[in-house]
């Protein structure tokens, strides 16, 4: 190829009209003795007529430089830090490929059927012209006789009319084109620029959409099912008419064969190979539909409509496998809480025809309706009874289901099931894999959720899933919900705390609070414990641990509520969606994942708080780059808080995977650095696990776009952290287990952590222990000395 012509127009569709060279008349005089050679055939007053109108039409013709630095509309897209595809955008399905690039198979394969004769002509067929010519007459039944180039000039710059004048300017534009270019140079064009159907144009293109894989991998069956596709792409499409297709690869085979292009023993063996179409979803690739979007978004916010037809290449921060682990972990979480809801019935009925003929027909129509989710997959029941279901899928597949994998629908196979929960004949039905390789009868869940994973020390994110699924609900969870937070934002309260004298040794009094209306302006409060139970005096420590309400509203109390409320900013929260009142200690603001991520960063990096971003480059189709984003050093970020103070929240905060609500994290991971916070809100409308490791931070969230209550017994504790340990599981494997540093001006007292200065029992003692009820403090000079606040506090365990 040429190089780069930067005063070339971006795309080779545009039909500007170039100047009349100085030897112009030199075109109309090769093409009228071209014509006179066609009067040989007895053509000779026709040949004088077009002889004619073609020397008036060529100075008009389009300017077809753009060609020599080959630019199409090519799409957007987006990849993972590694290289993995996330998504395409585009009208125009495409990936450029040179013409070097593409395998010879392919070539040959096109030029049996479109041009055989294409590296040795002048870009016009002249029997071919003369049948079309004929044809347009109306003399002969019409036939196709355009040679490659020939296309290249209608594709590229004509329409697909078939009148005399277009015909006069395709012949026009391929000698202009066959001047310009190199033979190389317009089968490249023609190989890249073409449509194939299904949103695909070119050869490679078509090669990942019907058989998903690269064109450098097909065999020559494929390659012959592809060339059958230019003539007409819906009829020879083989996903939509694979016994079309099938004919007409048969018959490119054969003239692979006469022509030389491969062996009889080849042709043979391409005859027989089964050719496996690519219909349904990729499943290799990496799911992350909703970080595709969002790159989509910021993209276009930047080139406008452009982005969609230069061929950008966005690389994201994103990790593959930390993506493919945190989209699995998500839906097998939230399939197993679903697993625990009442069955909502079939989703729909229909009659199955008696005739066998007619029922693959009617199964295909109805769950056209209903596409599979992922590997929530739809089905028809065709026989049912309590202890055996058989169904069967779009593909064809029968599936029999029997056992534990009946037990999500047994009151969908209750004699007294009412119609509409039913299980019958006709019933279109969800169906999954189960662990042991079996199947069972499930439903599409409708309640959603969130993960997000960024590391603390950039901010750069690694994992994001919006939601269950994004064809179903495109509604971005992680950035777009705002939910209360619960026992997850107290950590928030306590990091304030300790900067007004409270300390992991200070004890606070767990025990009943009582609100009046006089206290609250309205409504009277007397806010509860999960469990309902007040257990006394205890440590900060412990209560943190053990996501004590009492503890946190007496805290909140103790150092004001307009303290508490601007302490959280400094961690990325909106002030007014936080309202400066004691219901902030137990997380009735509103947040979104994204916020709880940034905000957990802070204690996972030792105090900085980072930004979240997603785009680290974009390159333009030829791989040069564009834009790129250099990471900020965590040190250069905006400090929310000291060191000591994130040190201090660190140990709190891993006390919680160690011994507390959260437990089953160090106990299924084997690891000590795992640090977070269970969170339920009232009424347990969301159900949260935010929590980190040095290197990663991560946030769970569940719950139903339209709040309601997820069960009596559903927390964070048993919804949201299975699936953070299930995404650290993968995502922290082969990285090494980091000890914290102690930062200066922390000391460890009888194995407590202390701020120098009150460690010599100069801090905030206790809270809540005296009659008075809504907590009080003791003043400094007031705390007891260790010995006895130990006594103080076997009174009162006693």
């Amino acid at each position: 190829m040429p190089p780069s012509n930067p005063k070339a127009p971006s795309s080779p569709t545009s039909k500007k009209t170039s100047p009349p060279p100085a030897s112009w008349w030199k075109w109309p005089l090769r093409i009228l003795m071209w014509l006179l050679g066609l009067a040989a055939a007895g053509a000779l007053a026709l040949a004088l007529v077009i002889a004619v109108a073609l020397a008036f039409a060529y100075p008009n013709l389009p300017d077809i430089s753009d060609l020599a630095d080959y630019r199409p509309k090519l799409p957007l897209r987006v990849y993972s830090s590694e290289g993995a595809l996330l998504g395409e955008f585009g009208e125009e399905r495409r990936n450029l490929t040179p013409i070097a690039e593409i395998p010879k198979v392919m070539t040959d394969a096109v030029l049996a059927i479109e041009d055989t004769r294409f590296f040795e002509h002048g870009g016009v067929d002249y029997k071919g012209m003369v049948r079309a010519m004929l044809a347009n007459l109306g003399r002969i039944k019409s036939q196709g006789a355009s040679t490659i180039t020939m296309q290249v000039a209608r594709n590229v710059y004509l329409s697909s009319e078939k009148t005399f004048t277009r015909k006069i300017y395709e012949i026009l534009l391929t000698f202009k084109l066959e001047h310009l270019l190199s033979k190389n140079q317009i089968l490249e064009v023609y190989m890249n620029q073409i449509y194939l159907g299904n949103r695909a144009y070119g050869f490679a293109a078509a090669s990942e959409a019907y058989f998903g894989k690269p064109l450098k991998s097909i065999s020559i069956a494929e390659a012959a099912m592809l060339a059958g596709l230019p003539k007409a792409p819906s009829r020879y499409n083989p996903i939509s008419n694979p016994k079309r297709a099938r004919i007409r690869q048969q018959y490119i085979i054969d003239r692979m064969e006469e022509n030389g292009f491969i062996t009889a023993a080849q042709a043979a063996e391409a005859r027989k190979e089964s050719i496996h179409i690519h219909t349904g979803q990729d499943d290799t690739r990496v799911h992350a539909e909703f970080v595709a979007e969002m790159a989509r978004q910021l993209i276009f916010a930047q080139y406008g409509a452009e982005a969609y037809t230069r061929g950008l290449n966005v690389y994201t921060t994103l990790s593959a496998s930390d993506q493919e682990a945190a989209y699995s972990a998500l839906r097998r979480g939230i399939m197993n809480f679903e697993r625990r809801q009442h069955y909502r019935g079939p989703e729909q009925f229909i009659e199955l025809p008696t005739d066998p003929k007619d029922i693959d027909d009617a199964i295909d129509d109805v769950l056209a309706d209903h596409p599979d989710n992922g590997d929530v997959l739809s089905a028809v029941v065709l026989e049912v009874s309590k202890r055996k279901l058989i169904a069967v899928r779009g593909n064809g597949d029968t599936i029999e289901v029997t056992g534990d994998g009946l037990k999500p629908v047994q009151s969908g196979l209750s004699d007294k099931a009412p119609p509409n929960i039913k299980l019958r004949r006709g019933a279109v039905i969800r169906v999954a894999r189960t662990d042991k390789e079996g199947w069972e009868v499930t439903q599409l869940p409708e309640v959603e959720g969130a993960f997000v994973a960024l590391d603390p020390r950039s901010g750069a994110i690694k994992a994001l899933v919006g939601g269950f699924d994004f064809n179903k609900n495109k509604f971005n969870h992680v950035t777009q919900a705002w939910r209360q937070p619960g026992s997850s934002f107290k950590p928030f309260i306590y990091s304030a705390a300790l900067e007004k004298g409270f300390t992991p040794a200070t004890v606070i009094n767990d025990g009943p609070l009582f609100f009046d209306s006089g206290f609250t302006g309205g409504q009277p409060w007397e806010p509860k414990n999960y469990d309902g139970k007040f257990d006394g005096p205890m440590t900060m420590r412990s209560a943190l641990a053990r996501s004590k309400n009492m503890v946190s509203i007496r805290i909140l109390q103790a150092i004001g509520t307009r303290y508490g409320q601007e302490w959280a900013t400094r961690f990325g929260f909106d002030a007014e969606k936080h309202p400066a009142y004691l219901t902030m200690a137990l997380g009735a603001g509103s947040v979104t994942p994204m916020q709880m991520a940034v905000a957990y960063s802070v204690f996972a990096n030792g105090g900085f708080r980072v930004n979240p971003w997603l785009i680290a480059k974009v390159t333009d189709f030829k791989g040069r780059t564009i834009s790129e984003t250099t990471p900020v050093p965590t040190e250069q970020n905006p400090r929310a808080i000291d060191a000591r103070n994130a040190f201090v929240m660190d140990s709190l905060l891993n006390e919680v995977t160690r011994s507390g609500t959260a437990a089953r994290a160090q106990a299924t991971l084997k690891r000590p650095d795992l640090y977070g916070k269970t969170g339920t809100t009232n009424d347990a409308w969301d159900a949260w696990f935010a929590g980190f490791q040095p290197t990663l931070a991560a946030i769970t969230w569940i719950g139903y776009d339209t709040p309601r209550n997820l069960g009596s017994r559903e927390t964070g504790g048993g919804l949201s952290l299975p699936i953070w340990i299930s995404f650290m599981d993968r995502a922290l494997k082969g990285v090494p287990v980091m000890e914290p540093t102690v930062p200066p001006g922390v000391v460890n007292v009888g194995g407590e952590w202390f701020y120098d200065e009150y460690a010599r029992n100069t801090g905030v003692a206790s809270v809540g222990l005296d009659d008075r009820g809504a907590g009080s403090i003791l003043a400094p000079q007031e705390a007891p000395a260790p010995e006895e606040r130990s006594k103080i506090l076997d009174l009162f365990r006693n």
